[in-house]
């Protein structure tokens, strides 16, 4: 029989401010019955106004870690995407939001973290032990981590380039990538509109992607986030990506 060992939170010891917008932050009790609480709130919104429907939650793996990656269309998507998952799998599951966005003010922030479980992804100034930090605490810690790695949403519709930063986090490892696609979230709430129109919603998944045989690299990450951006668009019904277009002389 295995020792039984105290282990500390691992965000103890920092200041409010610096919890929220901590990595390695952990919910606690409050924090934990309040989450519930508001996805409990956000499945029946889900249900009742977007009526979303559901497909291929068959591919989403048993047990985590896991990370989530879809299309981003509106801030109606990750409201979709978690309360499309299970509510044992809900409770491990990071959104990582931008941090330039919604973590830069208190309530912003607050809001973010306590009801969302969000984890800050600094846009502008992400630095490399961060993305370690983020890579170790979804092994570590078994998480789900939801990513929209187009980075913002789009403006027009068209889904746009996955960066690279999802390969950073999964390259050379067995953690899964399951990709998924948004039906519907744009034409409910576009960045233009302030209050979402009651409109269906379809989330779609896919088999799950494995990149252990990519390398920890740039170039490994970018093709992470080029198989993962294909599978999305096959799911969406979307024509391959054409290349980029050559830089101005």
């Amino acid at each position: 029989m295995e020792d039984w060992r105290f282990k500390p939170a691992a965000d103890l010891g920092l200041t409010p401010a610096q919890r929220l917008r901590s990595l390695q932050r952990e919910a606690g009790l409050p924090g934990a019955i309040g989450q519930a609480l508001w996805w409990n709130a956000m499945r029946l919104y889900a249900a009742a106004v977007h009526r979303v429907r559901v497909e291929g939650r068959e591919h989403l793996p048993a047990e985590p870690p896991f990370v989530l990656v879809a299309n981003h269309a509106s801030h109606l998507d990750t409201i979709v995407l978690m309360t499309s998952l299970t509510r044992a799998q809900s409770r491990r599951a990071f959104p990582l939001a931008a941090g330039d966005t919604f973590f830069d003010a208190g309530l912003s922030a607050a809001f973010a973290a306590g009801a969302l479980n969000a984890l800050p992804v600094w846009r502008s100034r992400t630095r490399r032990q961060e993305i370690d930090a983020l890579r170790a605490r979804l092994a570590d810690d078994r998480c789900i981590f939801i990513l929209f790695p187009e980075g913002t949403r789009t403006r027009s519709g068209e889904m746009g380039a996955f960066k690279p930063g999802l390969g950073a986090l999964v390259a050379g490892s067995e953690i899964p990538v399951v990709p998924a696609y948004l039906d519907g979230c744009w034409r409910a709430l576009p960045p233009q509109r302030k209050l979402p129109r009651p409109l269906p919603i379809a989330v779609r998944f896919g088999p799950a992607l494995r990149f252990a045989d990519r390398a920890n690299d740039k170039d490994g990450w970018h093709a992470v986030a080029a198989a993962s951006e294909a599978a999305v668009r096959t799911l969406g019904g979307l024509a391959p990506r054409g290349p980029a277009p050559p830089a101005a002389s």
